[in-house]
């Protein structure tokens, strides 16, 4: 699985990090996602999975390989 995220359609909800700590972060200042592991482990798959489809901005992309 590859992760992207797309920080100019983050709303700072922060659901992602809620749901997967591990994989995505919050800036400090605004907010704003931080992707903390691009590639993670098969174990981390279905929460971000799950992180992906929460985001009410959409902002979250996955490839899985």
């Amino acid at each position: 699985m590859h992760v992207e995220v797309n920080v100019p359609k983050c709303v700072a909800s922060g659901q992602c990090v809620l749901i997967a700590p591990e994989i995505f972060d919050q800036r400090d200042d605004d907010g704003m996602v931080v992707l903390l592991d691009d590639s993670p482990a098969p174990d981390h798959h279905d929460s971000v999975r799950e992180a992906a489809l929460v985001c009410p901005a959409a902002a979250i992309t996955l490839t899985e390989s």
